[in-house]
């Protein structure tokens, strides 16, 4: 299982979204929020466990929170991404 740990932007209320793949990357098999409204982020979490991120990601990418521009579950298809760039990283 590959770990990593992603700061969201200042505009959503969730500070720090924790990301747990499978080791090729391709599977959340966790989802932990710090911050922001509790319901909805243990919401997001259960829905997306055992998902394919690019599954996850082709449905909330650009979820936009109001007028932030984007929202907890956008940020978490942004820690997604970046959590795969940097496990491809790390196997080169």
């Amino acid at each position: 299982m590959f770990q990593y740990d992603y700061t969201t932007s200042r505009r959503v209320c969730t500070r720090n979204i924790h990301v747990e793949l499978s080791d090729d990357g391709k599977t959340i098999e966790g989802v932990a929020f710090r911050g922001g409204c509790s319901g909805n982020t243990k919401a997001v979490a259960k829905l997306v466990k055992g998902r394919a991120v690019d599954e996850v990601v082709t449905i909330l990418a650009g979820n936009q929170c109001g007028m932030r521009g984007t929202s907890c579950a956008d940020q978490m298809t942004i820690a997604l991404r970046e959590a795969q760039a940097h496990l491809d990283g790390q196997a080169a």
